[in-house]
């Protein structure tokens, strides 16, 4: 047998954020849920989170862009319904109003697009990606990689625990 094949597997997430000349971050609304997200998706087996990154801002946006440096990886729990994950986080950069203007989203997956400051995408994230929203903005600011758990950075926690 495959000793590899004995491993565990994970899923893995690859998404950007991409920001307009106001410095609010861009959030996409998907038609199978009920709180927004950044653009992005599942890596496919094979594909490095970087690449799937660049395939899913295609895919979602209608946009060629090439990601900039890595924000943050951030590992989830599983859930009732999911299994444990990494979601990786990339810089998208700056968008220009003429990038902006060519976005377009495919309508069975997305409902639409937005840019928010911080305070109005609380409200429309769930909380956990909210924290790693933030987290994803700190990192931003100062050049460093936030690596998170459950989006909250693993210093933060008394002894690298999980939050809910």
């Amino acid at each position: 047998m495959d000793y590899t094949a004995t491993l565990p597997a994970k899923r893995i997430g690859a998404g950007a954020l991409f920001f307009d000349d106001a410095d609010r971050v861009l959030l996409v609304k998907p038609v199978y849920k009920d709180d927004w997200e950044i653009p992005g998706g599942v890596v496919e087996a094979n594909e490095s989170p970087w690449t799937a990154c660049c395939r899913e801002i295609k895919e979602e946006l209608g946009l060629s862009r090439t990601p900039r440096r890595l924000l943050a990886i951030d590992w989830l729990p599983p859930l009732a319904d999911r299994t444990e994950g990494l979601m990786v986080v990339f810089d998208g950069g700056r968008l220009t109003r003429a990038e902006i203007a060519k976005i377009t989203v495919p309508s069975d997956e997305l409902r639409g697009y937005e840019f928010c400051a911080l305070a109005e995408a609380a409200r429309r994230l769930s909380p956990r990606m909210t924290r790693r929203l933030t987290a994803c903005l700190a990192a931003r600011e100062t050049g460093a990689v936030a690596y998170l758990e459950n989006g909250i950075r693993v210093e933060e926690t008394e002894a690298g625990g999980v939050a809910d």
